[in-house]
């Protein structure tokens, strides 16, 4: 079974990606892979509103062409935005060649948005990508996880889905869910619960 917290000798393989933020302090970093798509990530937002909190999307180049005005009420809200690729591509299945080709596409799709800013996270699909591919995307921060909620799991009930990801969140987790219609049970059950848990704890959530 996966665990919900991220083995311990990945970060010292390697050292290079971001596995989890400074823990001096009770600050929790809620993440969101795979969006935006209309639905879970209008709901993801008004739940991030409704607390006060600032996150991350890690988004699919794809999706916010097929859904410029979903990922309008994304930078709406004040959130980072992160590079997650155009396709959702797994880097130990795709050539270094392509695999650069497709982040760039993500790119230039933020272009066709109008969004200016410049997006400096990248989080690769899976977690999975070649030693080739970090060197060559050492432009970015890429940032891995602490906590895998396993939103996606569908042999997860909601209660085991928010329990594991409760017990593994520490001062510093970088926490993924998913704003995506595969996970949106199991997200739309843990998020607000996992908010309220933590803020009720003294923990602040922060984006990157």
């Amino acid at each position: 079974m996966i665990p919900h917290q991220t083995p311990f000798f990945l970060p010292w393989l390697y050292p290079s990606l971001t596995w989890r933020m400074e823990a001096d302090k009770k600050e929790l970093y809620l993440t969101f892979d795979d969006g935006p798509v209309s639905g879970p990530t209008e709901f993801v937002l008004d739940q991030l509103f409704k607390a006060s909190i600032k996150a991350t999307f890690f988004c699919i180049g794809d999706n916010i062409r097929k859904n410029p005005g979903v990922f309008k009420q994304i930078t709406a809200g004040g959130h980072t935005i992160g590079n997650h690729t155009f396709n959702h591509l797994s880097g130990w299945k795709t050539s270094t060649e392509k695999y650069l080709s497709n982040v760039k596409e993500f790119e230039e799709t933020l272009s066709a948005v109008q969004y200016a800013k410049e997006t400096r996270l990248f989080r690769p699909p899976y977690g999975r990508m070649t030693r080739k591919q970090i060197k060559a995307l050492s432009h970015y921060r890429i940032i891995m996880w602490d906590v895998l909620s396993q939103d996606y799991n569908h042999k997860l009930s909601p209660e085991q889905c928010l329990r594991g990801t409760m017990e593994a969140c520490r001062p510093g987790s970088i926490i993924v869910l998913h704003d995506s219609y595969k996970s949106e049970k199991n997200m739309e059950y843990a998020l607000p619960r996992l908010i309220d848990f933590f803020s009720h704890k003294g923990f602040a959530f922060k984006a990157m």
